[in-house]
Formats: structure tokens, sequence, C-alpha cells
């Protein structure tokens, strides 16, 4: 998924019209129009860099077990509207030092995996390495929340080297299977569609179709495993 174009003078003014006034918004963009823009230019070099590690460990991994265990990767950066209106609900002003200090999901990475055995694989892996710093986990996948969601959810702190200085950047990162994330989006579009009726009824069916979901997770994957089995039995009886 591309990642979304970084926002001209214009179109930030617009966001900000919203909160502020005309000379508030004139005030915010002289002082913090450049800052802004550049942070977010750091924000999508820290993406590139974490989808390449991603790549490089897909292809490592793929010669080791004969499949690609990533099926795709996709990037985001976080929109100005949801930048602000995240700063607004948490009482943080609405400055760019307090962009980077208090928001820890303006640069996101997702990594859509086969099998949920791949999910953990993959982010040890990627944990191991070491200009890679944990800051904060969340296993939704071994506790799912209420509503069924699931995922493993990495913040992590990353370097990018400019020409002149190295930065460290946070990323979040995101894996689930590609059950997990059909069921992810798909309640998205469901839930916050305006006037629903049967709302009870529409987060029950949810959580049951989250349930079937995992189900076959653990089905694939137990596919998954006897036939890897069988490649290495065919292996061993030809190296014989």
């Amino acid at each position: 998924m591309p990642i979304r174009p970084l926002v001209d003078r214009t179109y930030l003014e617009q966001v900000l019209l919203s909160r502020f006034s005309h000379g508030e918004v004139q005030q915010w963009v002289q002082k913090y129009f450049q800052p802004y823009r550049e942070l977010m230019s750091y924000y999508r070099c820290a993406i590139m860099e974490v989808e390449t590690k991603f790549n490089v460990l897909n292809e490592e991994l793929s010669l080791q077990y004969d499949r690609n265990p990533i099926e795709t990767i996709k990037t985001r950066l976080k929109s100005p509207e949801s930048i602000m209106e995240k700063l607004s609900r948490r009482g943080y002003p609405l400055t760019v030092e307090s962009i980077e200090k208090n928001l820890n999901d303006i640069a996101g990475v997702r990594v859509i995996c086969s099998h949920p055995a791949d999910i953990y694989k993959l982010s040890e892996a990627f944990l191991r390495q070491d200009d890679i710093t944990l800051l904060e986990r969340k296993d939704y996948i071994a506790n799912p929340k209420p509503n069924g969601y699931r995922s493993l959810h990495l913040i992590v702190e990353t370097p990018i080297f400019l020409h002149d200085q190295k930065r460290l950047m946070k990323v979040e990162v995101q894996f689930r299977t590609i059950s997990m994330d059909w069921w992810a989006s798909l309640e998205h579009k469901i839930r916050y569609k305006k006037n629903l009726p049967e709302m009870e009824y529409v987060e029950r069916e949810l959580y049951e179709c989250a349930e079937i979901s995992a189900q076959l997770d653990a089905r694939m994957e137990k596919l998954q495993k006897i036939a890897a089995q069988a490649t290495e039995g065919k292996d061993r009886a030809l190296s014989s």
C-alpha cells in the first residue's frame, strides 16, 4: 500500500482551521509547517527501513522453509486529521514536538502472514536485530480483545541515517494472518456505519466470526505442518 503523500500547506491549513482561528492557523503554519514536513519525512524513512527488514527476512525464510511466510506488507503514515484529533483527545499540545513525544503510531507497518506461527517467528527474528529497540508489545492473538480482534502489536524504535545525522524513530508494527486482517477490515467498516440497527446482534456475530476465523487459522496451520512433514520425508528418501 503506498504511503500517503506528504501534505501541502493548503491542506494542512484546512485541517487546522477546524481547531484554530484563522490567525492562530497562520501562526502555527509559520512556526511549524517546515518542521512538520521534516518530521513526516523522517517517519517515512523509518517505514522504509522497517519494510526493508521484513522483505529481507521473508527472502531468507523462504529459502529455509520453501515458502514465503509473509503474504503482503502494508504501510501507512497517519493523516494530519488523525494526528490532530488524537493529540486533542488526549490533551496534548498541538505542536510538532508533541507529535514526536506523545504519539507512537504515526508510522505504521502491517505484516500479513500465512499462519499464526509465522507471526511469532518473524517478530522474534525482527526483534533480535541489534538496531531495533522494543518499546511496547501487546499480544492480542494470545489475549484477543473483547470484540474478538486478534493481532500482535509492537512499538519499536529504529534508526534512520540522514546525510548529517542519525535519528531514532518510533514505528508501530502489526502482525496479522490473512484471516485476522480480513476480519479486522470488515469489522471496522461494519461497526462504524451510522445508525446501525440491532447493534447487540451485530457485535455478537462479529465476535463469532472472529472465533471461526481463529479456528480456520489453526486448521490451516495444521495442514501446513502435515504438508511440510511430507516434503521433509520425501527429501530424506531421495537423499538416502
